[in-house]
């Protein structure tokens, strides 16, 4: 995380907590100051590191989502707020959204010397979230189509050509010996028979010297937590041949 100057967080603090002690009578500025908490909590949701805000500090952050906020206040619209269910929520939500969009176009803009435009980067957002799920699908389906061979019965019938399971079976072992460490290569490797004979999560436990009586689980978990570390990681260029 980047650090920040303490001495004008401080600062800040210090003037919105005499600021809220103040009789506001001013509504548009009343909104604002009330409203500045959430800012902060919004901009704390944000990553500091250098990869994901370039120059931006947390202080940095708030200052850019206090600029939305103010020019936000000015575009709310009473009647649709007013005609809501929960008038409180529905402003929030305005003006969360806002505060976000603010603090994000100050990333994009600081990030570093090359500008992509806005709207290329939601373009890229959408494109990734598409992608994550392909990968998501691609995994889930290979090894939900292992786990349930011997229950093909209870399957609706697949008349696609088949893939060549030894290649399939090899392709999955390098790209699980790249992301995943070694016990998540084992047990995956081991539950599904990639290069031996499917075994149960006993067998593995036992295999792995994990021992307890809730072993079978922790092996459970560890299969579900390296096929999560897959989809997380893999290209989706590496599966889209496979699909």
């Amino acid at each position: 995380m980047k650090k920040y100057n303490v001495q004008n967080y401080i600062r800040y603090k210090n003037d919105l907590d005499a600021s809220l002690q103040r009789n506001i009578k001013d509504e548009r500025e009343k909104i604002i100051i009330e409203n500045l908490s959430l800012v902060e909590t919004i901009a704390r949701k944000f990553s500091t590191s250098d990869q994901a805000s370039g120059v931006l500090s947390i202080n940095d952050m708030i200052q850019e989502g206090s600029i939305g906020l103010i020019y936000a206040v000015d575009r709310i619209d009473w009647d649709t707020i007013t005609d809501s269910v929960d008038p409180e929520r529905t402003l929030k939500s305005f003006l969360s959204k806002r505060i976000k969009g603010a603090i994000r176009r100050a990333i994009d803009i600081n990030r570093g010397n090359i500008r992509i435009p806005e709207h290329k980067l939601n373009d890229m957002r959408r494109n990734s979230e598409q992608e994550k799920k392909t990968i998501e699908l691609f995994f889930n389906s290979i090894f939900s189509s292992i786990d349930t061979e011997e229950d093909k019965f209870m399957q609706i019938e697949d008349k696609t050509k088949e893939y060549n399971i030894d290649i399939m079976n090899k392709y999955l072992l390098g790209i699980m010996e790249a992301h995943l460490n070694i016990k998540e290569y084992d047990v995956l490797r081991m539950s599904y028979g990639l290069d031996c004979d499917k075994m149960s999560a006993k067998e593995i436990a036992d295999k792995l010297k994990i021992e307890g009586s809730a072993a079978y689980v922790r092996i459970s978990q560890i299969k579900r937590d390296a096929i999560d570390k897959l989809i997380d990681n893999v290209d989706p260029a590496q599966v889209v041949d496979f699909m």
